[in-house]
């Protein structure tokens, strides 16, 4: 039986950016408190957590002290280092979730996917790179283009480099500049994923979302995705395929290729809440941060159905260069009845950095997307950073 006195339960969070905040956004109404790791002082998450350490994500020290406030460790940030993870839940007996060995399968891609495809998870033709005759290989193979990709440290399009010919090869080993591996090119019909909780002894998946790309980089988020229930179906069954392969209890955002066949291929796991389900905040019975809270605590999950339709927009730096934020204009976002401005409290703005997010929400269960999507649109370009 779950109980709750005050202070109550507190979560040790290595990480301290907009996930983090949003984490302690959706656990303070549960009685759960938030310690955030994170070596910028002030990071977004500060304003609504109840303190930070201000240390590196591998910083052993700092992690220690972060163990010994909390009830359970876990992470909003892949660069949490899951050997001192590891060895501090075991030293001071603080569980950690998701587990250490399953950031350590997701840190390289390469060890990913050579995971779920021997689990029977179905991945586009990969393999690994040691020098540019490899890509020619797979060019040779697969057809140009291919996908080249660090297999460490990437996000948001860093480390990915479409490689269009052999010629091209060695120049997009050496921007990669590290260990690598090289994908086939999926030509898909769209780019979907579910956000999938594990808790205690269940599993739950929200509804299936459809993302919008452009240079690697998540624009928008439509839900429902305007897949076919049998896509949809297909889409679950892949999530939840992952999650057996996935160790420890917490929120995963998993990235699936839809082909135009409609067969669904992996892309990516994130073992942590992710950009591609904010919109759970406002469009979804519980968020995905307060059900990563339930989850990593060992709670009861809450219910993933739609409230209604929903689309994303996430507001990007429309800078030339580095400088102080100051988003302009908000008033049409805050006149729009459906839309809800999230501002991730960043101070600094940079070229296509992640500021916050928009999202509209329908005012029936029937809302048409297609209508919600235009107005994101509208509100998105509506609003800059441009002084």
């Amino acid at each position: 039986m779950t109980t709750l006195q005050t202070p109550g339960p507190t979560l040790g969070v290595v990480g301290g950016g907009q996930l983090g905040r949003m984490l302690a956004e959706a656990a303070a109404p549960l009685g759960v408190e938030v310690v955030v790791l994170d070596p910028t002082p002030d990071c977004p998450a500060t304003p609504v957590a109840r303190d930070q350490i201000v240390a590196d994500f591998d910083d052993e020290a700092g992690i220690r002290e972060l163990a010994a406030r909390a009830d359970v460790l876990t992470f909003e940030i892949e660069l949490a280092d899951q050997d001192v993870l590891e060895r501090v839940g075991e030293d001071s007996g603080t569980p950690v979730h998701p587990k250490p060995s399953t950031l350590r399968t997701i840190h390289d891609k390469l060890v990913q996917k050579r995971e779920l495809e021997a689990a029977g998870v179905p991945v586009p033709p990969f393999r690994e790179v040691a020098d540019a005759d490899d890509i020619r290989d797979a060019i040779d193979d697969c057809g140009a283009p291919v996908m080249l990709k660090a297999r460490t440290g990437g996000y948001d399009g860093r480390g990915n480099v479409p490689v269009e010919s052999k010629a091209d090869a060695e120049e997009a080993l050496e921007s990669v500049a590290g260990p690598a591996m090289v994908e086939s090119f999926v030509d898909f019909a769209r780019e979907v994923s579910v956000i999938a909780v594990k808790g205690e002894d269940e599993v739950a998946t929200f509804p299936l979302g459809e993302n919008v790309h452009v240079d690697e980089i998540l624009r928008e988020t439509i839900v429902p995705a305007r897949s076919s229930e049998a896509a949809a179906e297909r889409a679950y069954d892949v999530a939840r395929d992952v999650l057996e392969v996935m160790d420890g209890r917490g929120v995963y955002g998993i990235e699936l290729f839809e082909t135009p066949e409609e067969e669904i291929l992996l892309n990516e796991i994130a073992p942590r809440p992710h950009n591609s389900g904010h919109w759970t905040i406002e469009g979804a019975q519980s968020s995905q941060f307060e059900q990563h809270a339930r989850a990593v605590l060992g709670w009861p999950l809450g219910s993933t159905e739609l409230r209604s339709p929903t689309v994303l927009t996430n507001l990007l730096g429309d800078v030339d260069e580095e400088q102080r934020a100051e988003l302009g204009d908000i008033d049409r976002i805050l006149e729009t009845p459906g839309a809800h401005l999230h501002w991730y409290g960043k101070r600094q703005v940079r070229p296509l950095r992640k500021m916050g997010h928009v999202t509209v929400s329908g005012e029936r269960e029937g809302a048409d997307v297609e209508d919600l999507l235009e107005t994101a649109r509208d509100l998105e370009d509506a609003v800059t950073f441009r002084n």
